[in-house]
């Protein structure tokens, strides 16, 4: 992960709780805030592979944008789609494809084995954080360490992940 993603994932992680109620007083609900959230970290990861964050002179405004766009495309898919039911016949299908799947599942595996690889305390940490949605000073009462502490384990652990997934 190059320098520049890293401290634009690190300013995601530090800015996370104020951006998810930025997004969900502008979305109306929490948990299109919450899939805006994941959707605008991986936005994050794709900037830094295709080198686009060497133009990035504001972390903090680039990731705001970036989230705001999203949760403006959000509700007005939603907004599509109330009283039809369906999306309009004439939008493509935005789900993936057999191949996609086929893709997902493996990375899923790469993903599975890369979590097994870290150290207890970053893998409990990105897990608690990740999966479970709890902040950092919920995590670092959990573990007994500091909320600093927290933060260098997600980031190990989210460094670690994104280089396994990189290698195969």
């Amino acid at each position: 992960m190059s320098r520049q993603a890293s401290r634009l994932v690190e300013r995601f992680l530090a800015l996370y709780d104020e951006l998810a109620r930025h997004l969900q007083r502008r979305t109306g609900s929490r948990e299109r805030a919450e899939d805006v959230m994941q959707d605008t970290y991986i936005r994050l990861l794709d900037a830094d592979a295709r080198n686009e964050d060497a133009r990035i002179q504001d972390g903090r405004a680039f990731i705001y944008r970036v989230a705001s766009n999203l949760a403006i495309d959000a509700v007005r898919r939603e907004q599509r789609t109330q009283g039809h039911g369906e999306p309009e016949a004439s939008l493509p299908d935005p789900g993936p494809g057999p191949q996609q799947h086929a893709v997902g599942n493996e990375q899923l595996r790469r993903l599975d084995h890369a979590l097994r690889q870290l150290p207890p305390n970053s893998r409990l940490a990105l897990l608690m954080f990740r999966v479970d949605g709890l902040s950092h000073a919920q995590i670092a009462r959990r573990l007994g360490v500091s909320e600093s502490m927290v933060a260098k384990y997600i980031g190990q652990a989210l460094r670690h992940c994104r280089s396994q997934l990189q290698k195969e």
